[in-house]
C-alpha cells in the first residue's frame, strides 16, 4: 500500500467533501467547519486565504492551498472584504445572523455560489473528519501552505473541474480520487522544500530498505511482524535495519508497528461496528483483552470508551 495514499485514506474516514463555489465581488466566506485537512484552488478570477493567525495569501488561477484545521479561516476577494456566508460543520451554509444559505445559492451539481458565470470560481476539497492514522500527516503541516502554479505541474485540477459538472455514475468515487490525488502532488511538492518537516515515514518511503518495509507494516498490520522478518525482507542484517529504521522514521521498527496500529484500531473503533474481537484481528492482536491493554496504556482510555466518545 502507498504510504501517503493510505494516511489520506485514513484522515477521510467519512466521504470528503468537493463543491465548485461561484462569486462575484465583493465576498467573503467564513469557514468555521472545523476539518481537519482542506484544499482551494482558482480555476478562475482570484481570491485571498486569510488565516486565523498570519497574513493574507493571495491565489491566482492554478494556486492551490491547503489549510489544516480546525482553526477557521476566510476566502474572500480582498483581506478586508466583510465576511457574508458563514460554513459550519457538515458544510451548513448561513449568513453571519444564521439564515440558511444552503439551498438559498444552490446552483445545481455540486455548484453553489452568486451565480454560474460569476468573476470568480473555486474548487475547494474537505476532508470532514480526521482520524489517528492521519493525526502524523497533519501535525507536519503548517496551519496554511500554498503551492503556486508556476512551482507545480497539477493537471488533476482541470480534471477535477470537468468532472463536477458530470452526472453520472461513480462520480463521487471519480472525485474522491482525483481530490487525494490534488493532495498529494501538492504535499509532495511541499514536503520537497527545505523548510518543510515530513512525517518520519515520509522521509523513509523512498530509501531502498525501510520503504518497503513501512509498506509492509501499512499494508498489513495484522502479520505478525518482527525486527528479524522486516529485515529479512529487505534483506539486510537485523542490526543494520534496526539502526537505520530508526534513524529515518524517528523510531524503532517495532514501535512503529505498534503505533501503526493502534492508531488503525482507533480509526476502525470510530468509523466502523466491528466487534473489539475482530478489530484485534485486524490489527493483530491475539485477543480483544489484549488489544485493550496496549490501547489503554497509548491513549489513556479503553477501547470501548474511545468509541464512545468518538
Amino acid at each position: 500500500m502507498d504510504v501517503l495514499a493510505g494516511v489520506l485514506r485514513g484522515l477521510r474516514a467519512r466521504d470528503a467533501f468537493l463543491l465548485r463555489t461561484v462569486m462575484d465581488p465583493p465576498w467573503s466566506i467564513r469557514v468555521r467547519d472545523a476539518a481537519p485537512l482542506s484544499v482551494t484552488t482558482v480555476v478562475r478570477g482570484g481570491a485571498w486565504v486569510v488565516p486565523e493567525a498570519g497574513e493574507p495569501v493571495p491565489l491566482s488561477p492554478g494556486d492551490v492551498a491547503v489549510l489544516r484545521g480546525p482553526a477557521p479561516y476566510t476566502v474572500a476577494d480582498q483581506p478586508g472584504t466583510p465576511p457574508q456566508v458563514v460554513i459550519h460543520p457538515g458544510q451548513r451554509c448561513t449568513t453571519l445572523a444564521g439564515q440558511d444559505l444552503t439551498d438559498v445559492m444552490a446552483l445545481g451539481l455540486r455548484t453553489w455560489g452568486t451565480r454560474p458565470d460569476a468573476a470568480t470560481a473555486l474548487l475547494t476539497g474537505t476532508y470532514a473528519s480526521g482520524g489517528a492514522v492521519g493525526a502524523g500527516l497533519l501535525a507536519a503541516l503548517p496551519p496554511l501552505l500554498v503551492l503556486p502554479a508556476a512551482d507545480g505541474d497539477l493537471p488533476v485540477v482541470a480534471l477535477l473541474a470537468a468532472e463536477l459538472h458530470r452526472a453520472q455514475p461513480g462520480q463521487e468515487v471519480v472525485l474522491d480520487r482525483l481530490l487525494d490525488l490534488l493532495v498529494i502532488a501538492v504535499l509532495r511538492s511541499w514536503f520537497a522544500r527545505p523548510e518543510a518537516r515530513p512525517p518520519g515515514w515520509y522521509r523513509a518511503a523512498g530509501d531502498p530498505v525501510v520503504g518497503p518495509a513501512v509498506r509492509l507494516v501499512q499494508g498489513d498490520p495484522a502479520h505478525p511482524w518482527t525486527v528479524a522478518g522486516l529485515a529479512a525482507a529487505a534483506g539486510v542484517s537485523r542490526a543494520a535495519f534496526a539502526r537505520r529504521f530508526t534513524d529515518l522514521v524517528g523510531e524503532p521498527p517495532m514501535a512503529f508497528v505498534t503505533n501503526w496500529r493502534l492508531a488503525v484500531a482507533a480509526d476502525l473503533l470510530r468509523d466502523t461496528d466491528l466487534t473489539l474481537t475482530a478489530v484485534a484481528r485486524r490489527v493483530g492482536y491475539g485477543s480483544p483483552f489484549a488489544l485493550s491493554a496496549a490501547f489503554k496504556r497509548r491513549r489513556g482510555v479503553s477501547p470501548r470508551a474511545y468509541r464512545e466518545s468518538a
